[in-house]
């Protein structure tokens, strides 16, 4: 929960569905306001938040409050509700807007971008903490979560750059920070590559991946030992009947959890939710034919040839611990020589994390993500 104070009466933002009791004491001799927060987990484990002082006086309010303080997750029902549509090509598009009670509307806004599978959701542990201070956005890319899953589209990473880039223009119209994962990453890349864009201000990019699939990665020897199995999944999967059996396999409940706890470094962070946040969307009209189209289309751009000639601000945060992209596979030996090449990179490896950091541990990617954020120079208003 976010507490912002002032000479007025506390404010508050929206808290999580775990908040099991909320206690607020006021006691006036100076006046202190003393709040606890009794939280109780889906473990069955509480703990508790506090804020230990807020000192009053008639004339001027201050507050202290915990290092650890962070706003709560949002629950993903509540960001089911706030979500809007956008028509992009004759397509629905779902995405949120959500701005806190400090934000600072000379700097930037954000763009949030899921990577394979996910959805506006997979940021609820980041959202309410980037919007203590920035415009957040947040989009489902078309074939994702709400967003429409057109029969026989064949999907690519140009069109979901394109997508980005008309969002920011038509949508924000404001200076934006893309901040992607995955595949969202490299959309994001793609997008701040288009030579005709003026509005990308910074990249944050989260375990990039190399392609849409794993056919853009040719010199990682592992990637070849599994170059047949991988054209034959291919095969596979063009096959309508086979498809839909594996399609079903997958999105199991138990299996994708187990497929979710391989990718993640903090079990913990695996919980019910977000196995619904990828599960839900799998079951909508389209998925299947947006899996296929997918996995077994052209991998497109590769950043290798796209980010050398960029000269914005990047920041790349990599767990160490991802089975997909690993660190030591060539997308992730290419990220890790960019600052020693480029002053406008910077880079920093996140002990115990895999492939998706800002859910997994979001602790660690807002600790590199907020200096680097308010250390961007401020743009102009309006995107031209």
């Amino acid at each position: 929960m976010l507490v912002a104070v002032r000479s007025s009466p506390l404010v508050f933002l929206p808290s999580s569905p775990f908040a099991a009791s909320r206690n607020l004491k006021k006691q006036c001799s100076n006046t202190i306001i003393s709040l606890n927060i009794g939280l109780q987990s889906s473990s069955s484990k509480p703990s508790c938040i506090t804020i230990s002082s807020i000192k009053c006086s008639a004339s001027s309010t201050s507050a202290i409050v915990s290092k650890e303080e962070e706003p709560l997750p949002l629950e993903v029902n509540e960001i089911k509700t706030m979500c809007k549509t956008w028509v992009w090509r004759g397509y629905n598009i779902n995405y949120l807007s959500y701005q806190g009670p400090n934000n600072d509307t000379s700097r930037s806004s954000l763009l949030l971008v899921h990577g394979f599978g996910a959805s506006v959701a997979h940021w609820r542990r980041n959202i309410a903490t980037l919007a203590q201070n920035y415009t957040v956005y947040a989009i489902d890319l078309l074939g994702f979560g709400a967003s429409d899953k057109p029969e026989g589209f064949a999907y690519n990473m140009e069109s979901w750059a394109q997508l980005i880039l008309d969002f920011v223009n038509e949508v924000i119209q404001r200076p934006t920070v893309l901040v992607g994962n995955s595949v969202g990453s490299l959309a994001c890349v793609i997008a701040a590559a288009d030579p005709s864009q003026t509005s990308i201000q910074g990249l944050v990019l989260l375990n990039c991946a190399g392609g849409m699939n794993n056919k853009a990665i040719v010199d990682d020897w592992r990637i070849k030992l599994l170059s047949p199995l991988l054209w034959l999944v291919d095969f596979l999967l063009n096959q309508k009947s086979i498809a839909s059996a594996i399609f079903n396999r997958v999105k199991q409940r138990e299996n994708l959890k187990n497929i979710l706890l391989s990718v993640y470094g903090n079990k913990e962070s695996v919980d019910e939710d977000l196995v619904d946040i990828i599960r839900t969307p799998a079951d909508a009209e389209g998925a299947l034919d947006a899996f296929v189209s997918i996995v077994t289309g052209p991998p497109g751009p590769n950043p290798v040839q796209l980010i050398p000639k960029m000269t914005l601000p990047i920041l790349v945060l990599w767990g160490d611990q991802d089975p997909f992209t690993p660190i030591d596979g060539p997308v992730g030996r290419y990220f890790s020589s960019l600052p020693s090449q480029k002053p406008n990179v910077s880079l920093f490896l996140l002990e115990g994390v895999g492939h998706c950091p800002h859910d997994d541990r979001p602790d660690l990617v807002h600790e590199k993500l907020l200096p680097w954020l308010s250390n961007l120079p401020v743009a102009d208003n309006v995107v031209t």
